[in-house]
């Protein structure tokens, strides 16, 4: 990570927990967390090249997959890895 960066990265990509509200992403990479929850999030359409839009950052991660919009714990969203395409959108 860069020094007097605040976004949490993994193998060189943000992760979708770090992200303001706002920002739009394009998702890279899901990790396996040993509870399943990574999985089912695969199975929702949150797949790598999957478009997101970050709608809310508290209490939960809320954020838009394509067309389905998603809430999940910050636990969840530390395991999407994304490709951030314009961090403060209009």
């Amino acid at each position: 990570m860069a020094s007097g960066s605040s976004v949490s990265v993994f193998d060189g990509a943000p992760r979708l927990s770090s992200l303001p509200a706002g920002t739009r992403a394009v998702v890279r990479r899901v990790l396996p967390d040993g509870t399943g929850r990574a999985e089912r999030l695969l199975a929702l359409g949150v797949t790598p090249g999957a478009a997101i839009d970050v709608l809310q950052t508290f209490p939960g991660v809320v954020f838009r997959c394509d067309e389905t919009e998603l809430a999940v714990e910050p636990e969840v969203a530390r395991a999407v890895l994304v490709e951030v395409v314009d961090p403060q959108r209009s």
